[in-house]
């Protein structure tokens, strides 16, 4: 991945220029349609007795409750439950879609890899969950009762907010991204130090397959595991942060 380049284009508008990635529109996509096509075929014949794909959705449900009700009560954190569930599983399925393979075409452009590798991606998301914690913030205890948190317990604490609000965004973007490119940094690392044996002749037969496949496995299963804790920290924190903006104790 580090000498490959992302497939920027460039287009001119209202006499000025707007570049895009088509790497992260692509996969921000595929990752989108995939929890989409999980959930409806997960909930699409539902049975007062699950079965099968309705048990997995079940449970996902069961779990994101278990994370919203050790953040705040239930009357006040339900509502963020289908917000816990999305993103659980399209934090997870992008941090998926970069471990079995990388697609490099054109002019050494790479177009498949985890979006969340990118981050691009993972500061907008973190962005965007720190907006809705002040909108539900100001939704739900009003302008004025909101504006007051700002400056509790001591009024001097109120530039230290401020920080707090950007280091939250920094941190919760970072954390996922640094996470996820250096897996997949390594996992190229290893298929290109694999296919580098094989040209100098260093490995041959049944050890050069394991010499090339085995620490590949290994730490692909690893990164499987990365992925599934990075999702759950990011619902996690985002549920913190919103116990923290819509909880009347806080």
């Amino acid at each position: 991945m580090l000498d490959h380049n992302a497939p920027i284009r460039t287009i001119e508008i209202f006499g000025g220029s707007l570049s895009f990635n088509l790497s992260n529109i692509l996969m921000t996509t595929i990752a989108a349609v995939i929890v989409i096509l999980i959930a409806v075929l997960c909930t699409r014949t539902l049975k007062m007795k699950p079965t099968g794909a309705q048990n997995f959705m079940e449970w996902l449900v069961d779990f994101v409750k278990g994370i919203i009700n050790s953040t705040m009560d239930w009357n006040t954190g339900g509502r963020f439950l289908v917000l816990g569930l999305t993103l659980l599983m399209y934090v997870f399925v992008s941090n998926m879609l970069g471990l079995p393979f990388a697609i490099v075409l054109g002019d050494h452009e790479l177009w498949w890899k985890s979006p969340t590798a990118d981050p691009v991606i993972t500061l907008s998301l973190a962005a965007m969950i720190v907006a809705l914690t002040h909108y539900y913030g100001i939704k739900m205890k009003g302008v004025k009762e909101y504006g007051k948190d700002f400056f509790r317990p001591m009024a001097f604490l109120f530039p230290l907010k401020i920080v707090e609000e950007f280091a939250n965004t920094l941190t919760l973007g970072l954390r996922l991204y640094g996470n996820i490119f250096a897996g997949e940094i390594l996992l190229g690392l290893l298929a290109g130090l694999a296919v580098n044996g094989y040209q100098m002749g260093l490995f041959s037969g049944l050890v050069g397959t394991l010499v090339a496949f085995l620490p590949m496995m290994i730490w692909q299963a690893f990164s499987i595991f990365i992925g599934t804790i990075q999702a759950f920290i990011f619902t996690m924190l985002t549920m913190v942060y919103m116990a923290h903006k819509v909880s009347h104790d806080h």
